[in-house]
């Protein structure tokens, strides 16, 4: 029976026709049909294992060149497909045994080049470049490409960079070409070059095949998978797109990053690549923090993820205080631990969960790194003003270079220090802690608001934090959403204590007309800016025991409720609500029924609207742990229960 509905005598053209057009999944159907209907034959599983190689399934596809080589042994065009499928499926010890299997002189330059790509993907770069420079050929444009390759694995851009533009002179432009030079640029922080050769790799990919749908998930237009296809490969589109989402992200555009990983090429989750699925966990993040974590634990147990992905993990585990986390991952991944992390990087994450255990340890550990981290910044210092002296420009350009790195690795072991005394609530020993590197750090924002905020939780120093607030959200007035909330907070609370309620106003004026904006032209995206600062202010009043302008003040941050309830609003707002149940319980205030009235009315809002907002994000779970729905954790279900308290307080029924 035909169950394909091809005539007769058409299944020969009718299957070359889906090959020609790309549609391999529709001829691998037909073709293993056929297959089983004559197991042995040669057309047909030669077939197959085309179209499994050209669909990317290179497992299938070695399956079937291997059934090839068996059946045709003096056929050495299988031999060299049957390594290339092993290569591209990441089996390379079985490639690399394959390989020796082919001995017709004719195919040595060939079998060269792959073994030699074999031992760059195992990192055997030395045994690489042994392999590369046995077939050096000025004209082969393949040999200068590996060459360039080496070159960027010994970090020398510049001249990988060379070599690369060598490759484009002999072979003609290449999309993977212009790809290979803007990663040299991008690892010499030259991110203008850099996004020239994106650009033109993006703009040629558009121009010649608008079948792949490159910008119209940004747009919002629903379309299908393009998969993962050869074509799509030699395009370099998806590579282009991560790096420039790449140095977007370095430049902290983080909106158009994420819009750099949208305009891709559209595929399903299943079939995205190692680095796009490492890339979106990294930029959603801050609203997707739990996928963002499954994500990096998936890569991590896969044979080859990108090599950030275990620094990124344990450094996100230790920013959300996942500390007993990210032990478990060092002591789960430890054969990983020299192959990905640098000496300073272990160093510090090994302090910073010591400080779990043993907070007293943590602080010994991070001071030394401290010291010796300022010594460094001192003999930069120096290299810097000695460079000026000469006037020598690249000098002075390299020791400014090796400054701004010196320092953003200070920073990180700077804060964990501070922190140690931030959670005990001791801001008096965090400023003392700022104060000792003002030297350094003065300049640096991530510093400056930090000072900003232990100035802000001393109560008596307002005036000093409003000094380090305004700098920083003046920088990014004319597009103030892109401040954190809460700084923006904090500066009006800060204006309100020092009697400058003026500048508060203006400020609340300016993000309301920001946000009015940006509900225009994105109707669907939740903004939560000025929600924020009217709670912080709310809760300042609350703290004054000023409950019944406080809780009026909060109540109608949230307004509308379907906009501006979410897990971090939510969080601060029911802890208003609690502090007034504490005090009505302590009977240390009256408060009028109008007011309780409007407090329980607030609570069926955050009921009703808040079903499928959690209450509180859980931490991510480790390896296999199942994961158990928690009906509990919603804001509907924490609201009902409050609202019942306030109920059996007023005996109402």
């Amino acid at each position: 029976m035909n169950m394909l509905g091809i005539k007769d005598g058409e299944y020969t053209s009718t299957i070359y026709k889906k090959i020609r057009d790309g549609n391999y999944a529709s001829a691998i159907e037909i073709l293993n049909m056929e297959l089983q209907k004559q197991p042995q034959l040669r057309a047909t599983i030669s077939l197959l294992a085309y179209c499994y190689y050209h669909s990317q399934d290179f497992i299938n596809a070695a399956e079937y060149y291997n059934q090839l080589t068996q059946l045709c042994p003096e056929v050495d065009d299988y031999k060299l497909y049957y390594v290339m499928s092993l290569y591209k499926g990441g089996d390379f010890q079985t490639a690399m045994k394959a390989s020796f299997g082919i001995e017709n002189p004719a195919y040595y330059s060939k079998v060269q080049k792959i073994q030699a790509a074999i031992k760059y993907m195992e990192e055997d770069y030395a045994g690489a470049k042994s392999l590369v420079e046995q077939t050096a050929d000025e004209d082969d444009s393949d040999n200068i490409v590996n060459m360039g390759c080496l070159l960027y694995k010994e970090n020398q851009f510049e001249k990988a960079c060379k070599k690369f533009q060598q490759a484009i002179q002999v072979s003609g432009y290449k999309a993977s070409l212009s790809y290979n030079m803007a990663l040299c640029f991008y690892r010499q922080k030259q991110y203008a070059p850099a996004l020239k050769h994106i650009a033109d790799v993006i703009e040629k990919g558009i121009r010649e095949h608008p079948e792949l749908s490159v910008g119209m998930t940004t747009e919002g237009i629903d379309v299908r998978s393009v998969g993962n296809t050869v074509l799509l490969k030699e395009t370099a589109l998806v590579e282009a797109f991560n790096l420039k989402a790449a140095i977007e992200y370095q430049l902290k555009n983080y909106e158009a990053a994420g819009e750099a990983l949208t305009d891709m090429p559209p595929r399903s989750e299943e079939e995205l690549d190692p680095y796009t699925l490492h890339n979106v966990a990294l930029m959603n993040m801050s609203t997707k923090a739990t996928e963002g974590f499954e994500k990096l634990q998936f890569l991590l147990q896969q044979s080859s993820f990108p090599s950030e992905t275990f620094s990124n993990l344990l450094l996100l585990y230790l920013k959300h205080d996942y500390l007993d986390l990210a032990a478990d991952v060092l002591a789960e991944y430890s054969d990983y631990t020299f192959k990905y992390l640098s000496p300073y990087m272990y160093e510090f994450i090994d302090a910073v969960i010591t400080k779990q255990t043993a907070p007293e340890e943590a602080f010994r550990k991070l001071d030394e790194m401290a010291s010796r981290h300022i010594d460094t910044l001192r003999k930069l210092t120096k290299q810097v003003q000695e460079a000026r002296d000469l006037h020598d420009e690249a000098s002075v350009k390299k020791a400014v270079n090796e400054y701004d790195e010196a320092i953003e690795q200070y920073i990180p072991v700077l804060m964990q220090q501070a922190k140690i005394y931030w959670d005990r609530e001791n801001y008096a020993a965090v400023e003392r802690i700022f104060r000792k590197s003002v030297e350094f750090c003065n300049e640096h924002e991530a510093w400056r608001l930090n000072v900003a905020h232990v100035l802000f939780m001393q109560d008596n120093k307002f005036k000093e934090a409003v000094g380090f607030y305004e700098p920083i959200v003046k920088k990014h007035y004319d597009s103030i959403l892109d401040v954190e909330a809460v700084v923006l907070a904090n500066l009006c609370v800060s204006y309100i204590m020092t009697s400058q309620n003026e500048e508060a106003e203006d400020l609340m004026r300016k993000i309301e007309k920001e946000e009015e904006q940006m509900s225009y032209d994105d109707p669907d995206r939740k903004v939560f800016h000025l929600c924020t600062v009217n709670i912080v202010i709310g809760t300042l009043y609350c703290a004054k025991t000023n409950f019944d302008f406080g809780i009026s003040r909060v109540i109608k941050s949230l307004e509308p409720y379907n906009r501006k309830l979410g897990v971090d609003t939510w969080f601060y707002a029911k802890r208003c609500i609690l502090s007034l149940l504490e005090a009505l319980g302590k009977q240390m205030l009256i408060l009028r029924d109008a007011a309780i009235h409007d407090v329980v009315q607030f609570l069926e809002h955050c009921e009703l609207h808040g079903r499928d907002i959690v209450a509180s994000n859980a931490p991510p779970s480790f390896g296999d742990a199942p994961k158990v729905p928690d009906g509990k954790n919603t804001v509907s279900y924490e609201a009902r229960l409050l609202k019942a308290v306030f109920m059996e307080y007023m005996g109402w029924p």
